[in-house]
Parts: C-alpha cells; sequence; structure tokens
C-alpha cells in the first residue's frame, strides 16, 4: 500500500488524482489495502490503495 494510504481511516475526505471528475470522496473502510470511498460523482469505489495513491483532504 502507498504510505499515504496507510494514515486514512473511515470518515476522512479524499480526492483520487487519477480521476478528479470523481470529486470528493469520503472513506467507509480500510481493510488489508482495499480502500472503499464513496465519491460525490462517482459513488462507491473500492481502491487498490497498491496501485492508486489516494489524497486527504483536510479542508473542503
Amino acid at each position: 500500500m502507498h504510505p499515504i494510504n496507510d494514515i486514512l481511516e473511515p470518515g476522512m475526505l479524499v480526492r483520487n488524482p487519477e480521476h478528479p471528475d470523481w470529486g470528493l470522496g469520503q472513506v467507509q473502510s480500510v481493510i488489508d489495502g482495499r480502500i472503499t470511498v464513496n465519491f460525490r460523482d462517482a459513488g462507491k469505489v473500492v481502491i487498490n490503495g497498491g496501485r492508486v495513491e489516494l489524497m486527504p483532504v483536510f479542508e473542503s
């Protein structure tokens, strides 16, 4: 898993830099490197944390 993904936990806000059109997302779960995120414009997506580095958003 990418190091920045190690800090993610449910409730945190993130963006996927590979898909900026998905908008802001909220982490639902992080289990065994699989990160489930509910994105505003893409819905619920399960992401492989070893392949995609999500960017935490601390201000919305």
